[in-house]
């Protein structure tokens, strides 16, 4: 296994956009904290708040101290659905629950005190309020958006059902062979099938064969590609190689009309842009690099590729390995520091059969392709390195998403591509990246794609995530049968299609919007949950900063409809935790009171004249400073 030190993103990035909106609901959910009512011993453990008063809630909002007291509690209970402990495994499932993984960088702090907590603790340990805010407080932001569903993909569980179901309906597709002008290929088994799928929000899901290392072969070509122009600028890169697809097979001898290979998703491209790769080398720090004796990782590699450890190895071998070092930390970064490794029995097998490459590098040499003073030999061995640089679907679907995210790796926020280069990647993995079957993918799928002869088929849906799908067997021009299918499947059924979003084209389903977004729904949900009582979805819908003050066609409140039904834990929690308005009329001028009075909730009844009382007090005390300012 390859391995460079994980990243881990902050949370600051995010603190405007969480204030802001918090802000927008403080009128329903403001900082809360314990207090004592008369009839607290009598209602459910949840409903133990009760609002300070106020005085300036956009100063309050500032006070970064109030903001995450509040939401702290709030979260805590949205997640424990109201108990004041829940397992630490439930937790866990919780967070899982929205897509995030227990090893997602960003959560490193969080499950690190977990499992402190767990060695420390001789029984079960449970997480109670002061140890989900020791967890969670360097997660705050993160694990709000993801319960708040704020996250790109917001009904999570109900999307992976869908993929999977995919999964399994593509893997009933037993066509197509193992590619075998590799022999190293021909030992994996046709029944391998895995998908993994990572979200610009470090959302992920993997169902099959994803923790298989596999070779990325031509999947290589776009990561190369797009190292290439983040190092030396789309002109400089273009001087070499065309964008235009060809209309050939992928390894056919074949230039365009100014003596350049058509694109870089062809092997000529691929094999001319191979000799491009030098990033950030001076001759100075190359010779740095190089001095053997200190180059202790190019010694630890040089052990990997079983080989003797030579005292005077060849000057432009050393080179080659460290130029693969360095692509294969680049493509570490893209990974999130996942697996990336090295196959040199692929390597060497591609070397021993390459005839039809070492073809082209002839034909490329005789026309004058290379930069002044590249070796042809020197290319064409670095590029049957790259093609054998190993990931598993999990760390290839992560490498997808960082494309899907404009350079930026998603589970650890560092920038590894340029925007120029991802463009330019994602337009010729559209027009170019399935071989021969380019035109065909991009009519009925319409994203960028690349497919290798390994199997694999990585996938990039712009702004909301990447996918990496591999089976071995592939079809007569280069592509994976089942993966081909899982991509035309996909698209049947979510607007991911490039031109799916056009006005008036509504048959799919569009994952990114959250059910309920509209008002309509808005007030429905509201309604229902305070008619059966469910304070759960309740806490939910007040995370996710909805006004829970919405009225229906009556001008009733979902406070109205708690008090008619006498739900007590409902009528606490809007009145303590999210401070509703309690002297909302409805068309026949009653207040929720008065339905309490009607429909005989002595209980509820009490609890809101009581409220009502504070409410009062609250806003009399709020007049008076507002007409004398100075006194304040």
């Amino acid at each position: 296994m390859f391995s460079t030190r994980t990243m881990r993103i902050a949370n600051t990035g995010c603190l405007g956009l969480l204030a802001k909106d918090f802000a927008k609901s403080s009128h329903a959910c403001q900082n809360v904290k314990r207090t004592s009512l008369n009839l607290r011993s009598r209602v459910h453990s949840s409903s133990k708040f009760i609002i300070e008063s106020i005085k300036d809630p956009s100063k309050e909002i500032l006070n970064n101290k109030g903001l995450f007291s509040g939401l702290e509690d709030m979260l805590f209970y949205t997640i424990t659905e109201g108990a004041e402990s829940v397992p630490v495994s439930q937790f866990i499932a919780a967070v899982k629950s929205t897509g995030l993984l227990t090893s997602d960088p960003r959560l490193r702090d969080c499950m690190e005190k977990i499992r402190k907590a767990v060695r420390e603790s001789p029984g079960e340990v449970m997480m109670d309020r002061e140890l989900f805010r020791k967890c969670a407080s360097s997660n705050i932001v993160l694990l709000s958006l993801a319960f708040r569903r704020k996250f790109i993909i917001p009904e999570f569980e109900t999307f992976v059902d869908i993929i999977n179901q995919i999964y399994t309906t593509s893997q009933l597709h037993c066509d197509g062979q193992v590619a075998k002008y590799i022999p190293h290929l021909t030992k994996f088994s046709p029944d391998l099938w895995g998908v993994s799928l990572c979200t610009v929000d470090g959302q992920r899901h993997s169902v099959g064969d994803t923790k298989v290392p596999f070779c990325l072969q031509s999947c290589v070509k776009p990561l190369e590609y797009a190292i290439a122009v983040h190092e030396h600028g789309t002109d400089g890169v273009h001087r070499y190689v065309g964008k235009e697809p060809s209309g050939f097979k992928f390894n056919k001898l074949s230039l365009g009309e100014e003596d350049k290979p058509h694109n870089p998703m062809v092997n000529a491209g691929a094999i001319v842009i191979s000799s491009l790769i030098k990033p950030g080398v001076n001759k100075a720090e190359k010779f740095d690099y190089l001095h053997w004796e200190s180059s202790i990782i190019l010694r630890e590699f040089w052990l990997c590729l079983r080989s003797p450890v030579p005292q005077t190895a060849p000057l432009h071998r050393k080179t080659h390995l460290w130029l693969l070092l360095k692509v294969m930390e680049f493509v570490n970064k893209m990974t999130g520091s996942e697996y990336v490794g090295f196959s040199n029995a692929t390597f060497q097998s591609e070397k021993e059969t390459g005839d039809r490459n070492y073809a082209i590098g002839y034909y490329l040499k005789e026309k004058k392709c290379f930069p002044s003073g590249v070796e042809m030999i020197d290319a064409l061995d670095f590029y049957f390195q790259l093609c054998a640089i190993e990931v598993t679907c999990e760390s290839g679907s992560v490498m997808a998403a960082t494309l899907a995210n404009g350079g930026i790796c998603p589970i650890t926020g560092e920038r590894v591509l340029s925007t120029e280069a991802v463009r330019n990647t994602l337009s010729l993995m559209h027009s170019c990246g399935m071989y021969d079957y380019s035109g065909q993918f991009a009519f009925h799928v319409g994203l960028p794609a690349k497919s290798g002869v390994s199997g694999a088929v990585l996938l990039v849906v712009p702004n909301v995530m990447g996918i990496m799908c591999w089976s071995p067997p592939v079809d007569k021009v280069g592509n994976s049968v089942r993966g081909i299918r899982f991509c035309e499947e996909l698209v049947s059924l979510f607007n991911f299609h490039n031109y799916d979003n056009l006005r008036h084209f509504l048959r799919k389903h569009d994952p990114r919007r959250q059910s309920g977004d509209d008002r309509n729904k808005s007030v429905v949900n509201l309604m229902f949950a305070a008619h059966s009582g469910d304070v759960s979805a309740l806490r939910r819908f007040a995370l996710s900063s909805m006004n829970m003050e919405l009225k229906d066609y009556d001008s009733r409140t979902p406070l109205h409809v708690a008090a008619a039904e006498g739900h007590v834990d409902v009528v606490l929690f809007l009145t303590e935790a999210c401070r509703v308005n309690p002297l909302v009329k409805d068309r026949w001028g009653n207040i929720p009171r008065d339905d309490a009075i009607q429909f005989g909730h002595t209980d509820v009844m009490k609890i809101l004249e009581e409220y009502e009382q504070i409410n009062n007090q609250q806003t009399t005390q709020i007049s008076v400073e507002d007409v004398n300012p100075q006194t304040s």
